[in-house]
């Protein structure tokens, strides 16, 4: 009997490992659609909502598939890293000094996350990060106060393409000298019409931290309640407990 099947049967919530955690922006959305959530995060995270451990992603992830306890989990969730090879890392930002060179994580994460045999997500922004484009999801598709766009790689399952809608506007704050405003705040780095925490906060729909840093690198919780709904939808037909 499968793993999937027992959880189906006993009624549990399935449980997600959350990789490169951050302050749980991910993690809030998928815990929404049903799912009980472990994070994993190299820097101490006490705003994390759940339940959380400190270290290193992949040394942790390699420790679980070695002890065998990775098979707690029903599916991984992975948001890596993504200065090496991010269009904000590469272009705007670089005066600030992300444009340097940065370790990319990702096919080393790949390979492990296969050899789990689990279904998985890689979450990343776009530029040019190796990971394939199976869904890209957007703000406006949530009627969200940022665009923030973001590609998720699926792994072992698949997930219908949501139409992207066309953008009502422009992002506000300065590009080039010259100020626009527009429906959607620029939630990353700060100055320059940058959005106040307080925006990122209502913009995308966390309210659990007010740490700009953790703001910066989350991605909406809407955008992994649509995900965890599909998957739960596509592999268990919904029947877990909420």
């Amino acid at each position: 009997m499968s793993h999937t099947t027992d959880i189906r049967r006993e009624g549990h919530r399935p449980a997600l490992l959350d990789l490169f955690s951050c302050a749980g922006g991910a993690a809030m959305g998928y815990h929404r659609a049903g799912f009980d959530v472990t994070g994993v995060d190299i820097r101490p995270r006490p705003n994390y909502p759940f339940t959380f451990h400190q270290g290193d992603a992949l040394t942790v992830l390699t420790e679980l598939i070695e002890s065998g306890e990775i098979r707690r989990f029903d599916v991984v969730h992975a948001s890596p890293p993504c200065q090496d090879g991010c269009a904000l890392t590469v272009g705007t930002n670089r005066a600030m000094g992300w444009g340097r060179s940065h370790v990319q994580l990702i096919p080393e994460l790949r390979a492990l996350l296969d050899t789990t045999g689990l279904p998985y997500t890689i979450e990343q922004p776009n530029g040019k990060a190796p990971v394939r484009r199976d869904i890209t999801l957007c703000g406006e598709q949530f009627a969200l106060g940022v665009l923030r766009h973001r590609n998720f790689e699926l792994g072992g399952w698949t997930a219908p393409q949501p139409v992207h809608p066309k953008h009502r506007g422009r992002v506000r704050g300065w590009r080039h000298g010259q100020y626009f405003d527009g429906p959607y705040v620029a939630a990353y780095g700060s100055g320059g019409g940058k959005a106040t925490v307080a925006e990122m906060q209502a913009a995308m729909g966390i309210d659990w931290t007010d740490v700009r840093e953790e703001l910066t690198e989350a991605i909406p919780p809407a955008y992994s309640q649509w995900l965890g709904r599909v998957f739960l939808a596509r592999t268990l037909g919904g029947a877990v407990a909420a």
